[in-house]
Formats: C-alpha cells, structure tokens, sequence
C-alpha cells in the first residue's frame, strides 16, 4: 500500500500506523520494532501518528482496551521510533473513568519520553464520545473540562512543540476558543469522518479550508497552512 502511494504521489509524506498497529505488523512477521519500522520506511513510510495511547493508567487500560497494548509498551514504540528517525504525535484519550490524577501521570509520561528523544510534535487530546459503547451511561465532556484540559496540557508539556484542538472531537467553535487556551492547532480539513460520529459526535463531519481561515481570523490568530512536519506552506494574514 505504502508502495502504492509512493508511486502515484511521490511528493506525499506517508503518516500512518499507530504504536499498537506497529506491535501488531512486528508481531505478525515476527520482527523487532526497528526493523519494522525500518522496512516501512523504505516501503514510503515518514511519520506516525498519535492514536492508540488512549490513557496510559493500567487500571483504565484494564477497563477499557484490555486486549490494546500496554502504556509503556506504547511509549518504548513511540520513542524507538524517534530514535530511528520518525517524528510522532501523542493523544489523550480523556472524559470517561479516568481520574484528574491519571491524566496527570499521562502528560508526566509523555513529558519524560520527550525529555529523552525529542520526537513528539503534538499533544492531541482526543473528548470521550460514549455513544455506542460500553460506557454510554456517561455523559461526556464538557466545554470547560476540554478547555482546562487543553490548558493544563500546554503548561505542562513545555518540551511540546504543539498543542492540537481537534475540532473533530470538541467542535469547531469550542476548538476556536481554545486557540485561547493553548492551542495552536486546530487539525485540518476533513472529507467526511466517520469514526467519532458513529460514537455519538454532533460535530461537523467536513470542514473546507475557508471555514478555518475564517475561524482562526476571528480568534485573533493568523491562519499558517502546514506541512505535516509543521513546515509553514502558507500564511493567510
């Protein structure tokens, strides 16, 4: 597949595979985390993404994504990856059975793994949506929860290059307001995203590149397009 890309789009940067999905393709051909990263990256592969951390806590993780890998497993990927020369992301899964503490321990978590390697470029926090799962007795996040999260993140994970809005998750008005809040991305355009709505979101599924040049221009920002690398493309001031 990665091939594949490559081959019609050569000047396309690759980010793909979670750390869970990089376990995963190393356990199938019975290879280690660098090799397989390695042979990704010939294959096309430039950077990774941040899913799959959900919250690192054992207790949630017992409770949640018992069958997912294990938080320290999930950061000793992330920062293999780093030392072999991919650039990463790092999400929070937040607003279900977690505790204020466990999310706490989580940036603590990814702060170290940054001290060590450098690699991550976002901290994306990703609000519960509990339509449609076990846990849809739960009411969800509110707007002040998602804009103290976003906040405390911002302070806390100085070494971060970016803290990441995603207007998928909390809206793209409450994601506006977070540019207030820490933020200094609020994610890019979407065709159509399927994965959070069918948990319940009531958030746009598309959002066109002139939508969040209008957003961003009324919070007082100016609008940078990026690479994915954070390399400016264009500044619409």
């Amino acid at each position: 597949v990665l091939k594949g890309i490559k081959e019609v789009r050569p000047d396309v940067r690759i980010q793909a595979f979670t750390c869970v999905e990089i376990a995963h393709l190393a356990s199938l051909q019975e290879i280690s985390i660098s090799q397989t990263l390695n042979t990704l990256r010939e294959a096309g592969l430039g950077s990774l993404p941040g899913g799959g951390a959900e919250v690192f806590s054992p207790r949630i993780r017992e409770w949640t994504c018992e069958h997912k890998l294990p938080g320290n497993q999930w950061l000793e990927i992330a920062k293999t990856a780093h030392r072999e020369g991919f650039h990463t992301n790092a999400t929070m899964l937040y607003g279900h059975i977690e505790t204020h503490e466990e999310r706490l321990e989580h940036l603590e978590a990814l702060r170290s793994a940054q001290d060590q390697t450098g690699g991550f470029l976002a901290f994306i926090p990703l609000a519960f949506h509990p339509k449609n799962t076990a846990l849809d007795s739960l009411s969800g996040t509110t707007g002040i929860d998602d804009l103290k999260n976003l906040a405390i993140a911002r302070l806390y994970l100085d070494n971060f290059p970016h803290i990441k809005a995603y207007w998928v998750m909390i809206g793209s008005k409450l994601a506006q307001i977070a540019l207030s809040f820490g933020a200094d991305d609020m994610d890019g355009t979407v065709k159509e995203e399927v994965i959070t709505h069918m948990a319940g979101a009531e958030t746009d599924q598309a959002i066109g590149s002139a939508t969040l040049i209008r957003l961003i221009k009324e919070a007082g920002r100016i609008p940078v397009e990026r690479s994915t690398l954070y390399d400016v493309i264009a500044t619409h001031d």
